[in-house]
């Protein structure tokens, strides 16, 4: 049986389908299907990229908004120079950025709203704390702050106090880990960082 190059292509470029859900359409083995995939000189995805549609079936869940203004060129300055600074890039599926500045936080989850079009609901956070600390107020204080619901946040990490010190006004609010489980958008922001050490 031959496969249409129409169909395959709507399905296998367009809809993103895997070659398995593919093959289950047309009824035939998933081997078939990659043998059409070939033979049409459509490329094959790769298995990171596979898992990445599974995870994502609606499409990417995220944006690139255009810099057409000075504020938002601001931003995306401001906010690339947050995460070559803060953001912990050894971790290659998510964006992770931990501060205890509530203003450093605010304007980075601005910059992923505004310049990446992130939906807030679909940011997780962290917060690590001293036991001489109350959890539940600091998590109230994060989430009034943020102006998120307290079901995105993931369990508080407590750890011992660091006893006399001035750590209590520093860390007053703990530190704040900032979670987007993306690795396409990840890459992303690592690309235009090695962008600007090119500069």
């Amino acid at each position: 049986m031959e496969i249409s190059k129409e169909k395959l292509h709507e399905l296998y470029i367009n809809k993103k389908f895997s070659s398995s859900k593919v093959a289950k359409s047309f009824k035939c083995s998933e081997g078939k299907i990659n043998y059409w995939i070939k033979k049409y000189g459509f490329k094959k995805r790769s298995i990171s990229e596979a898992i990445y549609n599974l995870h994502n079936p609606n499409g990417d869940p995220f944006g690139i908004s255009d810099i057409d203004d000075l504020d938002k060129s601001f931003l995306f300055g401001l906010g690339l120079g947050l995460y070559w600074g803060e953001g912990n890039k050894k971790n290659i599926y998510a964006i992770r950025l931990a501060n205890s500045d509530p203003g450093v936080i605010l304007m980075f989850v601005k910059f992923l709203e505004k310049i990446y079009l992130i939906d807030k609901r679909k940011l997780r956070f962290a917060i690590q704390i001293f036991d001489d600390m109350d959890p539940q107020e600091i998590r109230i204080y994060w989430s009034k702050i943020l102006k998120v619901s307290s079901s995105q946040f993931y369990k508080t990490i407590i750890t011992p106090s660091r006893g006399i010190g001035t750590y209590k006004d520093k860390f007053k609010y703990g530190v704040l880990t900032i979670h987007f489980n993306n690795k396409k958008l990840r890459d992303i922001l690592c690309g235009e960082i090695e962008n600007l050490r090119k500069l």
